[in-house]
């Protein structure tokens, strides 16, 4: 009878083990199974995340592309009171054309004796005429720095200061206050100083080239690396009369672009003292962006 219940015993017990394994089996494979489904859908989930993204970036971008234009479509009408508009340009002429000129200067005559260094370091072969010299330093300053990378550092002048002057503006009511007098703000405010600043941009081109021109030749006179009769030789060596306003029409292309999307941020501005800073940020960061591509464009357009 012992032997016959301690039969019976294991029969239950291995029967009970049994089911207990296939219950351990199928929790497990239904555990698999969710973590299966789970994974799928947290890659769907993030796919989505994504997606979200990618479309709002886009819808972003093409809005501040349309906001744009139906700002320069308010920008670029006749102004209501003809004298107000010269007495704006007047002062806008002052503010952003004659007062970057020290940094201008001080900028261009420099990177004209760093062209001239580098260049003779750079050229020390005796198969390269002693004129080398001052031809890449007089391409460099027409074709590139006097135009582009000019631009790009008054762009954090000029743009940074007409954002945050007109992003001052927005914030503290004046702009609202001149739309419920009835005057057309954006062409009261932007007009006079896309105007004044394409204005003056031919001007600080030229005057650009000829101080890194006259860097370069300080290098000569007051150094042994170069003789001035070299450097002079070399920047009247096969001059072409069309660089000077290929470097013009680019700088006007790139005048309009820091002034007209440096207003566009300080117009548009929402908020407090913040977003006047962040407007200001961004108004230097995407001029620079869109000069250099405008740069690239105009290039393979005009040589």
């Amino acid at each position: 009878m012992k032997d016959v219940g301690d039969g019976i015993f294991l029969f239950f017990w291995g029967a009970e083990a049994t089911i207990w394994g296939n219950g351990c089996s199928y929790l497990g494979g239904k555990m698999a199974q969710i973590l299966r489904i789970s994974k799928k859908s947290s890659i769907f989930a993030m796919h989505n995340v994504e997606c979200t993204m990618h479309n709002y970036m886009f819808s972003t971008f093409f809005r501040h592309i349309g906001e744009y234009f139906l700002l320069m479509g308010k920008v670029f009408r006749m102004p209501d009171r003809q004298r107000m508009f010269w007495r704006q340009y007047s002062r806008e002429l002052e503010k952003q054309g004659l007062q970057s000129l020290p940094i201008v200067t001080i900028i261009s005559v420099f990177i004209g004796a760093i062209l001239t260094i580098q260049a003779k370091t750079n050229t020390e072969n005796p198969l390269l005429p002693t004129y080398t010299t001052g031809l890449l330093t007089r391409e460099t300053l027409l074709l590139e720095f006097s135009s582009t990378i000019l631009c790009l550092i008054l762009a954090g002048k000029v743009g940074s200061n007409i954002a945050s002057e007109i992003g001052t503006m927005r914030i503290t009511e004046q702009i609202d206050a001149m739309e419920i007098m009835g005057v057309n703000s954006a062409n009261y405010l932007i007009l006079p100083k896309i105007l004044a600043f394409v204005s003056m941009m031919p001007f600080l081109v030229i005057i650009s080239t000829t101080i890194g021109l006259i860097g370069g030749w300080g290098v000569g006179a007051f150094t042994d690396i170069i003789t001035v009769k070299d450097y002079l030789v070399g920047v009247q060596y096969a001059f072409n009369p069309y660089f000077v306003w290929y470097g013009i029409i680019k700088a006007l292309v790139f005048a309009f672009i820091i002034t007209s999307m440096s207003s566009y941020y300080g117009y548009n501005v929402r908020g407090g003292a913040l977003e006047v800073g962040k407007a200001s940020t961004s108004a230097v960061v995407n001029s620079s962006i869109t000069i250099l591509f405008a740069d690239l464009l105009l290039t393979k357009l005009l040589l």
